[in-house]
């Protein structure tokens, strides 16, 4: 319990340096779009593959179970942008990401405090905190709702793939499945998650990085904590919205 309170405390004051104005708006630009590159647009192609392969696995799997001939074939449509964009392209995702980003963000930061690069800016009169994790906190916060829709649309477009050459269902069934009684809400719901969780990711794994100790060891030690946090973290969160916003 000591240690819970310990890490929260730390983790607010550390925020409350991170969230400060920065001293120098051009370096902070160029740092965001630099994150951006990194974060963001390095993750597109594990995010095709996998939204891909997903949109394809749900088709299967519907229309294999749909064998009452009183459901209409459309309904395979129907789950499949259902799962897709209440669950999978924001909590599923999300989760991988905490692997991918968490554990780079955390060993970044953790190397650069265990060669003390950090302790020299401080000298300096560089507010690290700000410097490093501001930047990673607003590339990702604010660009991965578009993640959330890219993976959306790649996830329906290889169920429509699977469809043209498996023949399961027409592909004015699927069509017609995509369109029926859609909720333009749950893309909005699905966004928000998705920049709420990279906040989690992002904020969590820079903070571990950013007190990390021990050595190479201790980096290796911060990235596993940052990715267990930041997932079991997605998961309450994912329930907390859930309740809220649906």
């Amino acid at each position: 319990m000591k240690q819970m309170f310990q890490t929260a405390g730390e983790y607010c004051q550390l925020m409350a340096r991170v969230f400060r104005r920065p001293e120098k708006w051009t370096i902070f630009w160029r740092q965001f779009w630099i994150e951006s590159q990194k974060l963001i647009i390095a993750s597109i192609p594990l995010l095709i593959i996998i939204s891909a392969s997903v949109g394809a696995v749900i088709v299967i799997q519907t229309a294999s179970n749909l064998e009452s001939p009183f459901i209409p074939k459309y309904y395979v449509g129907v789950m499949a942008r259902e799962s897709l964009v209440l669950e999978f392209c924001s909590t599923m995702i999300a989760l991988i990401l905490a692997g991918k980003m968490g554990s780079s963000i955390a060993s970044e930061i953790g190397s650069m405090r265990i060669t003390e690069q950090i302790d020299a800016m401080e000298i300096m009169g560089v507010n690290s905190a700000n410097f490093l994790i501001l930047p990673k906190i607003c590339s990702a916060t604010i660009f991965s709702p578009l993640l959330m829709l890219m993976s959306f649309f790649i996830g329906l477009c290889g169920g429509a793939v699977l469809i043209s050459l498996t023949g399961i269902i027409t592909l004015g069934q699927y069509a017609d499945g995509l369109q029926f009684a859609f909720r333009s809400w749950y893309i909005f719901y699905s966004m928000i998650k998705m920049g709420l969780f990279c906040f989690l990711i992002t904020s969590f794994a820079s903070y571990y990085g950013y007190y990390a100790k021990g050595g190479s060891l201790g980096v290796g030690k911060s990235s596993t904590q940052a990715i267990v946090i930041s997932s079991t973290l997605i998961l309450i969160f994912d329930l907390i919205l859930t309740k809220l916003l649906l």
